[in-house]
């Protein structure tokens, strides 16, 4: 009877999200009818890494969101499905499909982790025995909600198990600086009692919760804050074994990942489960459509990068090389950009370069059209935690600290390594001189393109008027609005369950 009790709470109570509380109130159960050991923490937790993985969450939704929003990846296929291209126009509505689906995806993971939360406290047991499980659900509950308050401002925060479904109705928004506080709380606690390094990196440690600790205050203006947090990790990166990983290519292949010392956090994808639901998307997504040179059928080529990212990224780069494809097999003949229309006979497929870093090396559990891989999907890597202290720096005035930082990144760059067994390059060369704030956003652009990220920065630094201007990699984009478009709307659904949220301005 235990084993169907947890059972439930998996597939029950850490699948209570904010539109799902009438319709599945079966959910709404006491954790005090769980929780006796560290082990049942520890399932609780479990339940909420099991929807990260999926789909509706990491496995396509949102990833294609941050990416068609950004300046760097644009819709292929001019048949995509409206809700792909209303992000890449800027006309989202408020029922957009892509958002209705990993909004509610979100606080089914944030209920799994006020679950392990509440239920730990009823555990008997001392606090440093209990606590360093606890502490991986106060991170996946700040991980959460900080990727919720970027995107949406204020927003429902929930930080413990939904009882009372009349309550759930009404709840108000949380303004975005209160959540962000909350956020910064939950990355204390983690911080406070995760250990060192743990078995996996799909599990958080101390550094995960050090690491988005300077994120988050990089993202609210907090330079010194920023800047310590990733000092602090930096220093100390031999008591949490991290390092750059000395082949770039390696953090793309998901037969060498688990091996690098790079990854802080990752969304760990190691097989599929039912139909898409646990399928890893993002091969396809940005796959060419028939290309046979990775042997998995080829993609769909619903999206690809901006023309100008790959004609402005300097071709001795090893990172463009690992991170772009300009080339395709098609009926056993190898083509090269810009044919791959005319090779493919597929006007779906567009002539211009493709993105690499999802379709070159899924492992062995990919299926059709490389989904169903084993990538590790880096939330949170060193070289991030490399120009996040860069840029705090810029912002200190400290111009050798961030000289060091992005030389450190440079120089993994310019080495080659095993893709095409490229050898050392001269490019990039080490930045000399005054490093400025756009020095440091066109390090991160490059170093982590296609990865999430880019959309953030946009966002936190107010660039979508100079990056969505007729000078932009995809040109005049029309649709932008700087009033309306740095936040997404409150989904239609959750409003009219709740007319206490509040809908975001020009929604």
């Amino acid at each position: 009877m235990k084993t169907y009790k947890y059972l439930f709470l998996l597939i029950g109570l850490s699948m209570v999200g904010c539109s799902d509380l009438e319709e599945d109130p079966q959910g709404l159960l006491a954790p005090e009818s769980f929780f006796s050991s560290t082990t049942d923490i520890q399932t609780a937790v479990n339940g909420a890494y099991g929807h990260m993985i999926d789909e509706n969450f990491w496995g396509r939704k949102l990833p294609t969101t941050l990416m068609l929003r950004s300046d760097m990846v644009a819709i292929a296929d001019p048949a995509a499905k409206v809700e792909r291209q209303q992000h890449d126009d800027f006309t989202v509505l408020t029922d957009n499909l892509m958002i209705d689906t990993y909004w509610p995806r979100s606080y089914q993971i944030i209920g799994a982790a006020n679950q392990a939360i509440a239920g730990a406290e009823l555990v008997d047991v001392a606090d440093d025995v209990k606590n360093p499980i606890t502490a991986q659900a106060y991170f996946v509950r700040a991980f959460m909600y900080f990727h919720l308050v970027r995107q949406f401002g204020a927003i429902p925060y929930l930080n413990a198990p939904v009882t009372d479904v009349q309550e759930s109705k009404v709840i108000s928004s949380t303004p975005a600086d209160e959540v962000y506080a909350n956020i910064i709380a939950d990355l204390e606690f983690a911080k406070a009692w995760l250990p060192d390094t743990q078995v996996a990196r799909s599990l958080p440690a101390k550094s995960a919760a050090s690491s988005y600790l300077s994120l988050v205050y990089l993202t609210m203006g907090e330079w010194q804050k920023a800047y310590d947090e990733a000092k602090e990790v930096i220093d100390n990166k031999g008591i949490y074994d991290l390092e750059l990983d000395p082949d770039y290519q390696s953090l793309f292949d998901a037969t060498k990942i688990d091996a690098s010392k790079e990854p802080i956090f990752v969304l760990d994808f190691n097989n599929f489960r039912d139909g898409n639901a646990g399928n890893d998307q993002l091969g396809p997504m940005s796959g060419l459509r028939g290309d046979e040179q990775y042997g998995n059928g080829g993609g769909w080529s619903i999206m690809a990068p901006a023309l100008g990212v790959y004609t402005s990224w300097d071709a001795g780069d090893y990172r463009r090389a690992v991170s772009l494809d300009d080339t395709a097999v098609f009926d056993g003949e190898l083509t090269s950009y810009p044919d791959f229309i005319s090779a493919s006979k597929d006007d779906r497929n567009v002539n211009q370069p493709y993105i690499a870093k999802y379709t070159r090396f899924p492992g062995e559990f990919a299926n059709g059209n490389g989904r169903a891989t084993s990538y590790n999907y880096s939330m949170m890597r060193y070289a991030e935690v490399l120009l996040i202290a860069a840029e705090a720096a810029v912002e200190l005035g400290d111009n050798a600290s961030a000289t060091t930082y992005i030389n450190e990144v440079r120089a993994r760059a310019r080495s080659g390594g095993s893709w095409k067994n490229t050898g050392a390059s001269a490019v990039p060369a080490d930045i000399t001189g005054t490093v400025t704030v756009n020095d440091v956003l066109e390090e991160r652009r490059l170093e982590l393109s296609f990865e999430g990220i880019r959309w953030y920065d946009i966002a936190r630094r107010k660039l979508g008027n100079e990056v969505f201007g007729a000078s932009g990699f995809e040109g005049a984009k029309p649709g932008f609005d700087p009033v309306q478009d740095y936040l997404l709307p409150i989904p239609a659904d959750e409003i009219i369950r709740n007319p206490n949220l509040t809908q975001n301005p020009g929604y």
